[in-house]
């Protein structure tokens, strides 16, 4: 076991899949001798060479296109774009090519590439660097997202991501990529894409979160420690494809589902997970289902970010308020 930050789970873990597969390629907009604006590939070009581990220009479009061209051609390409933000100029290459290729090619070709990209707010960045676009993604047949929480689960779905034969797009929570510390088996190992964790049972409410958002929701139910209130929480872990199936579940059991998310409201992944808890499991609730999430605004700049921010306070709030709704 070694203890690992997020992003130091995530530099652990590409360092060991490029010692035992030298078809991974790491690459990206100052991913090389940088290290990534986040230092997230610090020290992978001096010890693997800027053959596998590379700079590109400022040209998402071009970091994605070329990808699919590595990826058809025998490489597992790892792209790293800078800011979740800054995809938009390569989401044609995405939509139309990349989740697109093994359909298109009925099977001939898979495209073995994960696209890692810093995403959310709470760092007090500038425009274009704090959006949650998960629906963007999750909207789009052929590609799975999926989005760590923790150290151990940023390794072993990293791990997934890269031998997995079809894209995986991987948003890392910016906010929390040095908040804690974890203990994180060095051997490898893998956690499943497409299913949520209980990280915590209870009988009265399910809370379902993800990403930096999971660290909130957990320091809100800390903070009902003394309330009558049994609260099962779940990390949704993979966005697409989606453990609507655990979810279900537990809210047959509870009766009261919150969903939190730091993405805007309007058509959230909160308002699919709502649809499905209504499919699955209608009779079973005792109360309406609830989504704390961010406005329906652009992120704010530096100064006005707390006001756009969910927090545990909130969170807390509207759990407390679920549990007592008669």
């Amino acid at each position: 076991m070694a203890t690992m930050t997020l992003l130091g789970a995530i530099n652990h873990t590409l360092e060991q899949q490029m010692e035992k597969d030298e078809t991974v390629v790491v690459y990206g907009e100052d991913a090389g001798f940088e290290g990534g604006v986040f230092r997230v590939t610090a020290g992978l070009q001096k010890k693997f060479g800027k053959d596998r581990v590379f700079d590109t220009p400022i040209a998402e479009a071009a970091i994605l296109g070329s990808g699919v061209g590595m990826a058809i051609n025998g490489l597992r390409p790892v792209a790293e774009l800078q800011f979740s933000g800054f995809m938009f100029p390569g989401y044609n290459q995405i939509a139309t090519h990349i989740a697109r290729m093994r359909n298109r090619s009925r099977g001939k070709y898979s495209l073995p590439m994960v696209i890692r990209m810093p995403y959310g707010g709470g760092v007090r960045a500038l425009e274009h660097h704090s959006e949650s676009l998960e629906t963007l993604f999750a909207h789009i047949p052929g590609l799975k997202l999926v989005i760590p929480s923790t150290p151990y689960d940023a390794k072993g779905l990293l791990t997934a991501a890269i031998k997995d034969n079809d894209p995986v797009v991987y948003f890392e929570p910016k906010k929390i990529y040095r908040a804690f510390k974890q203990e994180v088996p060095e051997e490898e190992y893998e956690v499943e894409i497409g299913k949520a964790r209980v990280v915590k049972e209870g009988s009265d409410v399910t809370v379902v979160s993800w990403g930096a958002m999971m660290r909130e929701t957990l320091k809100a139910v800390e903070s009902l420690k003394d309330e009558d209130i049994s609260i099962e929480v779940i990390d949704l872990r993979t966005i697409a494809p989606m453990d609507s199936e655990t979810v279900v579940e537990s809210v047959k059991k509870t009766g009261r589902f919150l969903v939190a998310h730091e993405a805007v409201k309007t058509l959230g992944i909160g308002a699919e997970l709502i649809s499905r808890v209504n499919e699955g499991a209608f009779f079973h609730l005792e109360a309406q289902p609830v989504r704390v999430t961010s406005p329906d605004i652009t992120v704010p700049l530096p100064k006005g970010e707390h006001h756009f921010m969910i927090d545990a306070k909130r969170i807390a709030h509207e759990i407390k308020k679920l549990a007592n709704f008669e």
